[in-house]
Parts: structure tokens; sequence; C-alpha cells
């Protein structure tokens, strides 16, 4: 009799933290300051119907109750295997005309995070940020150490042929004799689910013509890429030092958990008045769905959904 009561309330307890409550959210970035007006209208419907596509991925899985995380990793897969974007395949190179990839993942419900930079092998560097937060006792692995240990995963290698494209390289060639800094696009996406846990998860090929072993905003925790559930989940695209300077993902949590900000006014502040004009954006969503897209630049690749049937996908200002 103990025996059935015990599995009686065991199955209720069960039963009571599946309860979800049918609201979900995610929001996306493709980049920003990247794409001039004038791009050929084609170009323009490629851009907007990957971010559509990348919508409808991560969207599924929010739908059919599936969590933050992976609506958020599946989401950056997409667009890493995406040559539009400069994150994956058709990242932008360094001086020395590789591909260095950064990624990072974090889960607003325990604050758990994985991060990797200066990736060469790896298709999916999002991936192996997910596997650095789940499969191991660290938040940050770089280079070899982290490519090691993708093998020990089990996550899938490629040639590091594989990530450069055709239009990255000729542009390589372009400036491979006047070498300057360049803000250059990043790919991210934040989630609420309908269990309400917040996730974020940003991945990059960091600034075209950077010097190799170069680390940007994006794997730096805190940066370019947050996420805790009493607040919001933030990724960030931009000029990547001065996000670190600014630690913008982790002010605009800090704002709401401390000064009692709306997600909108901290995203704000730290986009507007904190950093300079042209530096980049921000994407970020709160544990109450509400949503903001903040950038500074001439555009930004974005894109959102939500539960009660909201969509939309733009480049620049409507």
């Amino acid at each position: 009799m103990k025996i059935k009561i015990f599995s009686l309330v065991f199955l209720l307890f069960v039963s009571v933290g599946a309860q979800t409550t049918g609201k979900y959210v995610l929001v996306i970035h493709g980049g920003a300051g990247g794409v001039d007006e004038n791009i050929p209208d084609e170009l323009k419907r490629q851009y907007l119907a990957s971010l559509d596509e990348a919508l409808s991925i991560g969207s599924k899985i929010l739908a059919s109750g599936g969590t933050s995380i992976d609506a958020v990793e599946a989401t950056i897969k997409y667009l890493e295997d995406n040559p539009l974007f400069n994150a994956g395949k058709g990242a932008v190179l360094t001086t020395e005309g590789k591909a260095e990839l950064d990624a990072a993942i974090m889960s607003g419900k325990d604050l758990s995070c994985g991060a990797v930079t200066g990736i060469k092998r790896i298709m999916n560097p999002i991936s192996l940020a997910r596997a650095v937060m789940e499969k191991s006792p660290h938040v940050f692995l770089s280079g070899e150490g982290a490519e090691k240990f993708a093998t020990e995963v089990g996550i899938k290698k490629v040639n590091p042929k594989y990530f450069i494209v055709e239009n990255r390289y000729d542009k390589w060639l372009k400036q491979k004799h006047e070498i300057k800094k360049k803000k250059k696009g990043t790919v991210g996406a934040v989630a609420l689910d309908t269990y309400g846990n917040l996730a974020a998860a940003t991945s990059t090929g960091g600034m075209s013509m950077k010097k190799p072993g170069r680390v940007g905003d994006v794997p730096v925790i805190g940066a370019g890429t947050y996420a805790n559930n009493k607040t919001c989940a933030v990724s960030c695209t931009g000029w990547g030092e001065k996000y670190i300077k600014n630690t913008v993902a982790f002010n605009v949590s800090a704002m709401m958990e401390y000064k009692n900000m709306s997600l909108n006014d901290a995203a704000n502040e730290m986009i507007h008045n904190r950093l300079s004009k042209d530096d980049g954006g921000l994407i970020a969503v709160d544990k109450a769905g509400n949503f903001t897209l903040q950038y500074n630049t001439k555009s930004m690749l974005r894109g959102f959904i939500t539960s009660d049937g909201k969509r939309e996908v733009t480049i620049w200002n409507n």
C-alpha cells in the first residue's frame, strides 16, 4: 500500500512539474551594421527567408514543449550552416586567411553555460559550447583543447576549408594589404520556453581581418551572451571589444535586477548611452515574455516569433 501511495504521489509530482504556460518567445539576430540598403533584391530576399527559416526551426521546438536551450541551439546551428552569415560556414577570415570561430550558450534556469573560442575544425561551434556546459566541469575552452574535447564527446569535425566561401575569400584578398579593425556580424538567439526558462546562444566568425587568436565578446559570458531566469536572456552583436569593456549582456540583466528597470529601458541604456554610434546591437527577452531588438548601426538582421502569433523578420528600420 505504501508503495502504491508513493507511486501516486510521484506521478502527481511529475504531472504538475510537467505543466507548461503555453507561452513562448524566440528572438534572433544575424548581425548588426553589415547590410547596406542598396543590396540586390534577391540577396535581401535570401536574408529574410533565412531568418524566417531560423525562426521556424526554433519555434517548432518551443511549440511542441521543447526547452529554450534546445531551441536556441537548433536555431544557431541552422545559421552556422548558412553561408550568408558570419558564423560557421561563411565566417569572415583572419589576417592569415583562416576562419576562427567563437560560440557561447547559457541557461537562465541555473546559470549553467559553455563557451568556446579559436575553433577551426568544428562544424557547429554552438554544439561544442553546449557540450562544454553539459559534459565538462568547465565553462570556457579554447583552440586545440576545445577541439580535442569535441573528439572525446563525438562532435563532428570538418576540414578548415569548409568554412571559407567564395565571397568571404574574395573580400579577404581585397583587404589583405590594408588591414583594419572592422566590425562584423554575429548570429544569436534568445528564447523563453513554456516552462518559464530563458536561454541565450551566440556564434560568430568574429571581426574581419582580425589577428589570429583574437577573442571577441561572443564567448565571454556576460559580455556578448547572458541568461538569468530572474531577469532576461541577451545575445549581442557588434564591435566585440566595446561589449567586453562594458559587459553589455550582464549589465542589461543587472539594471533590471538591481535598479528595477524594464528590459527595454535597460537595453536602451546599454546600446544608446553606454556604447557609441555604430558599435552594434542586441536582442533580449525577459522572464515575462517581453522582448526587445535594439541597435545603433544602419541595420541589424533580426526577427521574432511568439506563441500568440506575432512574427516578423527585417533588416533596417521599418
